[in-house]
């Protein structure tokens, strides 16, 4: 089991924001800070990985419907939000060395990508900047994701969770392991690799390190 270093950030969505920090927060030990709003509706919260005890250029991001702005979980579609009763893991980002040339190589595989900017304001009035390469099929994660010139967010003053693993679920473990590998993704049971598992339905699951043990986030 391991953590690919090309992993940028995790994200647990849920129809309530306050109520998915506070579920973190009780399984984890970990409470995450307000980080910001975005246009479509929704804000969100982190908390930086750690690896080995290493920080790294990795995140976990709790999102939900901005309530303060008076939006709900119907009104928001993206990561399955309207459709969720409970908070849970919704999609994983990778940051390539060089998103444009990972799009077209993934264009090149079968697989529909496009490019998209996308901003966000934080709480003490910066505006953070990216770019996005956002597959045709949401459910299929992942995305991929250029900082630029943006500072990354894990490396701001936030609470840290050691990142033991993390697990890609799939009903068909073959295929997705060629598309995962087709994007860049190191597929594996090595200290680097994303563990593919079958499973009835695809998904995501993260073992974190906790006061006594391990707790999984799905």
């Amino acid at each position: 089991m391991g953590v690919p270093r090309v992993l940028d950030h995790v994200v647990l969505a849920g129809p309530d924001l306050a109520a998915a920090i506070d579920d973190v927060a009780l399984r984890t030990g970990a409470r995450a800070v307000p980080s910001g709003r975005h246009p479509g509706g929704t804000a969100n919260a982190l908390i930086a990985f750690t690896v080995g005890g290493e920080r790294r250029r990795q995140y976990l991001e709790v999102i939900g419907p901005d309530a303060e702005a008076g939006f709900a979980a119907a009104d928001i579609a993206r990561f399955g939000i309207a459709q969720r009763r409970a908070p849970g893991l919704a999609s994983f980002a990778i940051a390539p060395d060089d998103l444009d040339a990972s799009v077209d190589r993934a264009r090149a595989a079968g697989l529909g990508f496009e490019v998209a900017p996308l901003s966000r304001s934080t709480p003490d009035g910066r505006e953070l900047a990216w770019r996005l390469g956002l597959p045709e099929d949401e459910t299929r994660p992942p995305f991929l994701i250029d900082w630029g010139s943006t500072a990354h967010p894990a490396l701001d003053e936030i609470p840290t969770l050691e990142l033991v693993a993390v697990r890609r679920l799939a009903r068909d473990p073959a295929a997705e392991s060629a598309r995962l590998t087709a994007l860049g993704i190191e597929v594996g049971t090595g200290p680097e690799g994303l563990e593919i598992v079958a499973a009835e339905a695809d998904g995501l699951e993260l073992d974190v390190a906790v006061e006594g043990g391990i707790a999984t986030l799905r």
